[in-house]
């Protein structure tokens, strides 16, 4: 499986705003991510959701 990459000038089409809880830690991961590539805390959690639904393993 290739790793995901983080990427600049990914931007979104429709949004829908939803809350979501995390713990701490991923937080911070997340935000430290967003602060090294320049990008929003929101684009970045959207590329790790994209990239793991799109390497879903569907075998059961």
């Amino acid at each position: 499986m290739s790793k995901l990459k983080i990427v600049s000038n990914n931007k979104g089409k429709d949004t829908i705003t939803r809350t979501i809880r995390m713990s701490g830690e991923t937080y911070d991961s997340i935000a430290a991510l967003a602060e090294e590539y320049h990008i929003s805390f929101n684009s970045v959690v959207n590329q790790i959701l994209e990239y793991g639904l799109d390497n879903l393993d569907t075998d059961e």
